[in-house]
């Protein structure tokens, strides 16, 4: 058994498991039955919201057409649409849309009939009374909520029955919804409040196996990433139910969610649905409530809209939201992932440029790696040094490969080698390095950062490529021919590690490492320009490591 060998067996063996995992992992929950509160059967969310439209039209002119209450926190902008107690309107004021200097900030929520329909509603269920619904128009106890100012909306059914909704918001992104029924009627009224996220269209950003996009939820303390758009496009109005006590659910893209959290002591239906037009819902949903004349009734969840900021989602994960930052999915390795992501993002607060922090993260990663690249590289040095007699061996047995085994096998012995010392060093790193990945390509804090240069975002791919003469060339490069500077340096830096390794005496699988370094050039000319920087600062100090080695060990590195 040849080291190379080995080395491309261990890194393969390595993604098998972890994509085998990832698959393995995604949990399924059966559908729930009715809920039934004494006599009465649990109600439906209405399906009014998850037909599209007729016309789309424009924004502004959408918005105009019904009253409603503004929007304003240091985080947010925008409006509550008072017909059907709709959040219709929220951009995030922290995040723009692109790195120009009079780009508008991310539009996140967008009124039905407008392009990119998506919106929250909050209502209530029930029988034998008259309930409000998507053309009912509320009334406001105020013009604008704040988060020292919460909005009450109220209605009158003119039957005995007074509808609220009380709005609050926090100095982020979340928004918790009190809705109560007072009952001034002769008799008693069932009733069930519920709340839905619906949404036109599916994500902007391609689910993959490194990362989630779509329907997402917490159910029964788990967080469930198995259900996407196709399935619910599949399953169609029966959609796909959880029954769950704690938790949340709603839709994520790459840097933004949605998100409905109810009460999190309180049992609901909770689930997803499709409908026509590729419209789509999140909704949840509690028990029946038999409201007594005279009597009040109250129930309180909380909705989410804004960006995936590893910080503002750790702190509602802490105030009892269950799971809640699994929003972002980090994936199997989540308890090294977030450490990682903790210590960039303390070096980048304090040495104010992201790609000088990820440098600097790269050259703590390889030192506490140390002792095990150390070994690894040792293992490939020994190899290397008997190199010379196992190709002699090979040429002498090279019709009888038994023989030629156990020679092998006397060589390693006498020499005092192993030739899978250096898979252990992988198996342990390879965790390591998905997690990096993982970490720069999640992270909402990379986005839109500079690092030096050309290089203004460090979330998009690098910009300057040769392959148009650095933008002489009046064309723009397909995404794996837009072989920009870095990952061309990825490239080298790989071939040049390569060249450090003992040579394959195998043919076949000397081309195949000789193609490895470009492959992977092309592989990442697409990805993140903070993911190439990391690389290839990888590279660079494996490149030093072994070359450092090389000197402690005079004429090694002449031994071919």
């Amino acid at each position: 058994m040849q080291h190379q060998r080995n080395l491309i067996l261990a890194i393969a063996l390595s993604l098998a498991v972890f994509v085998g995992w990832t698959l393995v992992a995604n949990r399924y929950f059966p559908q729930t039955t009715k809920v039934v509160d004494g006599k009465q059967v649990a109600l439906p969310t209405p399906a009014s919201t998850r037909n599209a439209p007729a016309m789309i039209r424009d924004r502004t002119m959408v918005l105009r057409e019904s009253p409603r209450v503004a929007i304003a926190t240091p985080a947010l902008a925008g409006s509550i649409n008072l017909k059907g107690a709709r959040i219709d309107d929220l951009v995030l004021l922290r995040h723009r849309e692109t790195i120009a200097k009079d780009s508008p900030p991310v539009r996140l929520l967008s009124p039905g009939g407008a392009p990119d329909a998506y919106f929250a509603q909050f209502g209530w269920g029930g029988d034998n009374v008259v309930l409000p619904g998507p053309d009912t128009v509320w009334t406001a106890d105020a013009a604008t909520l704040t988060p020292n100012r919460p909005v009450t909306l109220s209605w009158d059914n003119g039957k005995g029955q007074r509808f609220q909704i009380m709005v609050a918001v926090d100095a982020s992104y979340m928004f918790t919804i009190r809705q109560t029924v007072a009952n001034a009627g002769p008799g008693a009224v069932a009733v069930k409040s519920y709340g839905l996220v619906s949404r036109v269209g599916v994500s902007k950003d391609p689910s993959s196996w490194t990362m989630h996009t779509g329907p997402i939820g917490t159910f029964g303390g788990s967080t469930d990433y198995s259900v996407s758009f196709k399935d619910l496009d599949k399953a169609g109005d029966a959609g796909k139910r959880f029954a769950t006590t704690g938790g949340w659910l709603g839709f994520g893209d790459k840097y933004w969610q949605t998100a409905l959290v109810p009460d999190q002591n309180v049992a609901v239906d909770a689930g997803f649905r499709a409908g026509d037009g590729e419209v789509y819902q999140a909704d949840a949903a509690g028990a029946a409530t038999m409201v007594q004349p005279g009597k009040v009734a109250a129930t309180q969840q909380r909705f989410f809209a804004g960006a995936k900021e590893v910080s503002v989602l750790d702190a509602y994960e802490k105030a009892g939201i269950t799971h809640f930052d699994r929003a972002i999915d980090w994936g199997w390795f989540v308890w090294f992932e977030k450490p990682i992501f903790y210590l960039l993002d303390w070096l980048f607060v304090h040495i104010g440029n992201f790609g000088v922090a990820i440098i600097c993260l790269t050259i703590v990663v390889r030192a506490l790696l140390f002792p095990v690249a150390q070994r690894q590289f040792s293992s490939m040095a020994s190899m290397r040094r008997v190199q010379p007699k196992m190709k002699a061996l090979q040429e002498r047995h090279k019709n009888d490969k038994p023989t030629l085994q156990q020679e092998m096998m006397k060589l390693y012995q006498a020499e005092k080698v192993n030739p899978l010392a250096g898979c252990l060093p992988i198996f342990i790193q390879m965790p390591i390095f998905i997690a990096l990945y993982k970490v720069l390509a999640l992270s909402i804090e990379m986005r839109h950062q500079p690092f030096t240069l050309w290089i203004k975002d460090l979330s998009a791919p690098d910009p300057l490529t040769p392959v148009n003469l650095f933008g002489y060339l009046p064309f723009t490069p397909p995404p794996m021919l837009h072989l920009g500077v870095l990952a061309i340096l990825l490239g080298l830096t790989m071939w040049g590690m390569q060249k450090l390794n003992p040579t394959q005496m195998d043919p076949q699988q000397q081309q195949i490492m000789m193609f490895m370094p470009w492959m992977m050039m092309l592989f990442f000319a697409p990805l993140a320009a903070g993911l190439q920087l990391y690389y290839v600062m990888n590279n660079l100090l494996s490149l030093a490591q072994q070359q450092f080695l090389y000197a402690r060990t005079p004429g090694l590195k002449e031994t071919t």
